[in-house]
């Protein structure tokens, strides 16, 4: 009897979705060769921390690993750390590698990740100007981060707020720049931008909306002084944190002439335009069955999700991705659960009230619940789940009344 040749099958990244792939094949037992090429010197790790508890020195390095290195390598997987993919030959099966070595494989898996958006403006590359992205980010950011200096955020988003809430508490001077009218503009609804606007001002964080940056000031040691405003003030700064979004790392598919548009395109099943070759996670722009149109994600749920439908693809199994994607960012006492996508709604309804720093938002579309923000409401964002899920049709004075059981409503 012949013995079934073993298939080599390669992750290409390090984050979250590359480790939940790579666990989601362990507990699945996968029976083929799994090689994990991943550009930083770590283990996947789990990147939310960065911007939270790891800043803060709250927790350590290790804990943020999904699984030690060791789980891995005992079950026969190898993990190629510290080297990057330049280039995929998807002709002879093959990538090549920084260390100028090549790895064969049956199957890939794209699961590049984004980078950072840079912010183009005179004086960008000064010394002191921070991005946070990896594990590197955050520990040059936190050396910064001692009582009495000023830092200077450009960004309201998540990651800029955050960051914010953990720099105030160590007696760090704030200021966030926001260049829309309010903040988390892209990802909620007035009501929330208000609360969290309100939250930060009360802890001491100067923020300022409609603010955007023309440039930096240097002192003469070639480090950041000074933030330029279009208003024509240059406000001072000892650190810069610029958080101004992502970018889908796609040159890789790209160059190897994969269909990308904003993102690398997959179907249901994380399938690239080569049957071969799956991605997953913050790179794709995916098909959803949840949603009429593509979606690009940047959340974990998102990349474990995906990384879970991409090893059922891998395992032979057909489970289309159709998750209602959720999100959650942690400021100071406040822990914000978001699930859907609230773009397109029609109607607002607020259950509870921010002073009471418990309530949540439904946003409706002709009557259906599309999306609901939580503020420490957890019931609210597991009910939610449920309504988003099943289209449910839910009057507003139903989601409104406090005295209404929300579970009822499902």
């Amino acid at each position: 009897m012949v013995n079934k040749r073993k298939e080599t099958t390669v992750i290409v990244g390090g984050g979250h979705a590359a480790g939940a792939l790579l666990t989601t094949l362990l507990q699945k037992k996968y029976q083929h060769e799994v090689v994990l090429v991943g550009e930083e010197p770590h283990p996947p790790y789990q990147r939310p921390p960065l911007s939270k508890n790891y800043l803060a020195g709250d927790v350590d390095q290790e804990s943020l690993y999904l699984k030690p290195r060791s789980v891995y390598e005992k079950a026969g997987h190898q993990l190629r750390l510290g080297v990057r993919v330049e280039q995929i030959d998807r002709d002879n099966k093959t990538i090549s590698l920084s260390d100028q070595s090549t790895l064969k494989y049956d199957r890939l898996v794209l699961a590049t990740g984004s980078h950072v958006r840079r912010l183009k403006a005179p004086g960008a590359d000064l010394k002191g100007i921070h991005y946070l992205h990896d594990i590197a980010d955050t520990d040059a950011l936190r050396e910064q981060l001692v009582p009495g200096k000023s830092l200077v955020i450009v960004g309201g988003g998540f990651i800029g707020l955050e960051v914010a809430a953990s720099a105030i508490k160590k007696g760090v001077n704030v200021t966030v720049l926001e260049a829309a009218e309010r903040l988390m503009q892209r990802v909620t609804g007035p009501e929330m931008s208000a609360f969290f606007y309100a939250k930060h001002s009360g802890a001491g964080v100067d923020v300022r909306l409609n603010t955007a940056v023309t440039g930096f000031e240097a002192d003469d040691q070639g480090r950041v002084a000074g933030v330029m405003l279009a208003n024509g003030g240059t406000l001072p700064a000892d650190i810069v944190l610029v958080s101004i979004g992502v970018i889908p790392e796609t040159t890789l598919a790209e160059v190897a002439s994969l269909p990308c548009d904003d993102g690398i395109v997959v179907d249901e099943f994380t399938r690239t335009g080569d049957p071969a070759i799956l991605a997953i996670g913050d790179c794709t722009r995916h098909r959803n069955l949840f949603f009429e149109k593509m979606q690009r994600l940047e959340s974990v749920a998102n990349a474990v999700d995906q990384a879970r439908t991409a090893a059922a693809t891998l395992m032979g199994e057909e489970k289309p991705y159709d998750s209602v994607p959720w999100f959650w960012s942690n400021q100071y006492d406040v822990r914000l659960q978001m699930v859907g996508l609230s773009q397109n709604h029609d109607q607002r309804v607020m259950r509870g009230s921010p002073e009471d720093k418990e309530f949540a938002v439904f946003y409706l579309r002709e009557g259906c619940v599309i999306a609901v923000d939580a503020v420490n409401l957890p019931i609210a964002f597991m009910v939610g789940k449920q309504l988003v899920q099943h289209r449910k049709s839910v009057s507003a004075e139903a989601l409104s009344d406090s005295g209404t059981d929300l579970k009822s409503l499902v």
